[in-house]
């Protein structure tokens, strides 16, 4: 493998394995917010947040980290104005104090803050507009959550860049030229001491905030019955921990989580199930670093073709990530790995996204579970053939199949979601 070909695996790592704190489309509009309360330079008396469908439906059941439990939009911009430090971005709710979440709730119970729904933009869209005294600011978001497009203040444009769908893929590492042949070289050829430290803060988030779900019932206790209702087995308790931090983080935890793809809860999944079979079959740190870089590059090879937001669950794309990994802790052939993938993707890729939620756990569970058969089947010769559904001639064309049903295929679903879940109100 070629250095320049390491250098874009390890610059995409750089680039997608970041932290944040709590679901990161929430965390994005509060982002938002506190950069357009900076930029007005005045406490905000009024605040309007425009979204995409996606971003409402990701925010509209998710708990705000770190604001004692509020729910939705309008509490995440206005926690974000509170007590939102910008400079911090996906971490930017990290310092909010007692008495700013007690603002934000006396704000909110005076309408201090509107959502309104816009179409034809990106599908991760956020515009946080704010006036006082006379003098407005503007801050907006597109195409992934920390890429901030235009910053107005009183209608003077003090920063913009244009932006298409097609610049979102123009970033620091080039996510075109990733295949499951060349992740697997990378994996095996690279110096472990150029990853260790991205891994390493992965391996430190990801496993604290699953330590805080097993210690504490969080959501509807879908780690719990994993461990309650089925044998101990080291991958059962990869599914359990993977399954108690996705309740956590969806829960509200004051926990940062490395993300992957932009998601919070994909990070979690290509990571936490990873590291603890590897410890629990004994695997070398070597080895565990070597398959946590397969899981991660795997998932974001998938997550490309179909988009950061979209009607397809990404618990499954990073499962994929998943099984990659176990296949390669075991030095199983290209083909048992590429067949992992492939009998994943047939068995589950119809999973749908319904937003960010304590649900998304048991989605989690599922995914997993599918892709220790998948695996298994691969391991032992079996494998879906071409043609079987959207099975292609090799993993590359079924990747590149379920990114077209998953990106346009399912933009149909995703309205249909999106309306079922504005007439339901939350359960808060």
């Amino acid at each position: 493998m070629q250095e320049t070909e390491i250098s874009n695996c390890i610059a995409i790592l750089e680039e997608e394995l970041m932290p944040a704190l709590g679901c990161t489309e929430p965390i994005a509009i509060a982002y938002a917010a506190a950069k357009a309360g900076e930029t007005l330079g005045l406490m905000a008396q009024r605040a309007v947040t425009y979204c995409s469908g996606n971003i409402v439906k990701n925010v509209k059941s998710v708990t705000v980290p770190n604001s004692n439990g509020l729910r939705g939009i309008e509490a995440a911009t206005v926690l974000g104005l509170v007590g939102g430090v910008a400079d911090k971005q996906l971490e930017v709710l990290t310092q909010v104090t007692p008495e700013q979440i007690e603002t934000t709730k006396q704000l909110l119970a005076k309408d201090f803050c509107q959502t309104k729904l816009v179409t034809d933009v990106d599908k991760l869209y956020i515009k946080v507009w704010v006036e006082a005294e006379g003098h407005t600011a503007s801050v907006t978001i597109e195409g992934h959550h920390t890429n901030i497009t235009e910053i107005v203040r009183d209608d003077v444009v003090l920063y913009h860049k244009e932006y298409t769908p097609e610049q979102a893929q123009k970033r620091k590492g080039d996510r075109t030229k990733l295949t499951v042949a060349n992740i697997l070289e990378f994996a095996a050829q690279v110096d472990l001491d150029a990853i260790k430290p991205i891994l390493d803060r992965q391996i430190d988030c990801n496993c604290k905030i699953a330590d805080a779900g097993m210690s504490k019932m969080y959501g509807s206790g879908v780690a719990q019955a994993i461990l309650n209702n089925m044998p101990h087995t080291p991958f059962a308790l990869a599914r359990a921990r993977a399954a108690a931090a996705s309740e956590a983080r969806m829960s509200g935890c004051p926990l940062p989580v490395v993300i992957n793809a932009g998601s919070g809860n994909q990070g979690i999944i290509v990571s936490v199930p990873v590291v603890t079979y590897a410890r629990q079959m004994g695997y070398s740190e070597e080895k565990l670093y070597r398959a946590l870089a397969v899981s991660n590059l795997i998932s974001i090879h998938l997550k490309r073709h179909i988009g950061d937001l979209s009607a397809f669950c990404g618990a499954i794309t990073a499962s994929c990530g998943v099984g990659a990994a176990l296949a390669y802790l075991e030095d199983c052939s290209y083909q048992v790995i590429a067949d992992t993938i492939s009998n994943t993707l047939a068995s589950v890729g119809g999973i749908f996204c319904d937003g960010a939620k304590p649900s998304c756990a048991a989605k989690l569970a599922s995914a997993l579970d599918s892709v220790y058969i998948s695996f298994c089947m691969a391991r032992d010769s079996h494998a879906f053939g071409a043609g079987d559904g959207i099975v292609g001639e090799d993993v590359e064309q079924t990747i590149r199949s379920i990114g077209r049903i998953g990106s346009v295929g399912m933009e149909g679903t995703d309205q249909e979601i999106l309306q079922v879940m504005l007439q339901t109100k939350a359960n808060c």
